[in-house]
């Protein structure tokens, strides 16, 4: 244990990341000092809102450094420690960043209990997407039974997540995902009622026919042509979750025309539609409400989950990649080594 291998951030990548914008390096394991634990990384969380921090561009929360370890969540085990109510053996919840150690204070940190939940969870559906999909889907969608939500990204970490608690709010739910498989999964492990594939030629017929009384509440991940088909079908009084535009993060330059907006926002006129973005530290308030909810219905079986794990943090750039191409199923993370409570 004296090497501690790191992915850094080494340019500003502009389009999608690649190796060079985030290469590898080696250096000696941090040592803890009074107050911090050093942690062995298992798993790292890959999420969207890491393409953001990427950008030297002033965002809601600070760019990463260039030459500083690229950012992220993290589940690992202690290895040594030098802060009070942590041991080592301890599996803790934490903010590692891209690397195999780390070494975090109290702030950063929330003990893991494997025997209620596998801990990789604790980066997933009961992790930063779970609460994401709960705060911005009951905060701003405010679902009623029998209206019709649609969820883009369906499959992913959040999408999967705000799909299920439409349905157990009584709501009709109908997902959009980029694959037939992804469409199939969303269907039959989370009980969706529709759900249509936007790289289908005829996606909007499909939509069309999956909302036959038009669209209440959309949770959108993604942008493009799929928030395009949705406005053409939203209600009087449709709510919109803004989460995430994950096919514009890559994006070098402005869309050629023509000028979308003013009829956009004569549609949020006349349909009176409340469209707000928002970020899951906003409603950090709801999290004891979330963490009772969430544990309760997985261990009802209301909730169910995908996870998807590439193993190896030598794989992450292309994991990365994966994700921001939609090529993940669920959940994505990267083991870095082993799980002893697998």
């Amino acid at each position: 244990m004296t090497i501690n291998r790191q992915i850094i951030l080494s340019e500003y990548p502009k389009g999608m990341p690649q190796p060079e914008h985030l290469p590898m390096k080696e250096g000696e394991v941090p040592s803890p000092k009074d107050g911090q634990v050093l942690i062995k990384t298992i798993y790292l969380s890959l999420d969207p809102y890491m393409r953001g921090r990427m950008s030297p561009a002033k965002s809601y929360a600070a760019s990463v450094e260039l030459g500083e370890v690229m950012q992220g969540g993290t589940v690992g085990q202690v290895v040594e420690s030098r802060l009070e109510g942590f041991e080592a053996g301890d599996y803790v919840l934490g903010f590692g960043g891209w690397q195999e150690y780390s070494v975090q204070g109290k702030e950063m940190l929330r003990k893991l209990d494997p025997k209620q939940a596998p801990i990789s969870t604790a980066l997933g559906v009961l992790g930063m997407p779970g609460f994401t999909a709960y705060a911005g889907l009951l905060e701003i969608g405010q679902p009623k039974e029998g209206e019709t939500v649609v969820v883009s990204a369906a499959s992913g970490a959040v999408g999967q997540v705000v799909g299920q608690i439409a349905k157990l709010k009584g709501c009709r739910v109908v997902g959009v995902a980029g694959a037939p498989d992804k469409c199939q999964h969303v269907l039959d492990a989370y009980g969706f009622d529709a759900c249509v594939n936007y790289k289908d030629d005829d996606f909007e017929a499909q939509l069309k026919a999956a909302c036959p009384d038009g669209i209440d509440i959309y949770f959108e991940n993604v942008g493009g042509k799929v928030f395009d088909a949705v406005m053409k079908r939203v209600n009087d009084f449709a709510r919109i979750p803004l989460c995430g535009r994950i096919a514009h993060y890559n994006d070098t330059e402005a869309p050629q025309g023509p000028d979308q907006l003013p009829a956009f926002l004569t549609k949020l006129l006349v349909r009176r539609v409340l469209i707000k973005g928002f970020i899951q530290f906003d409603y950090a308030y709801l999290m004891k409400d979330f963490v009772k909810d969430m544990s309760a219905w997985m261990q009802a079986g209301k909730i169910q989950y995908q996870e998807d794990i590439v193993q190896g943090l030598e794989n992450t750039v292309e994991a990365f990649q994966g994700l921001l191409e939609g090529r993940n199923r669920g959940k994505l993370l990267v083991q870095v080594s082993e799980d002893p409570t697998r």
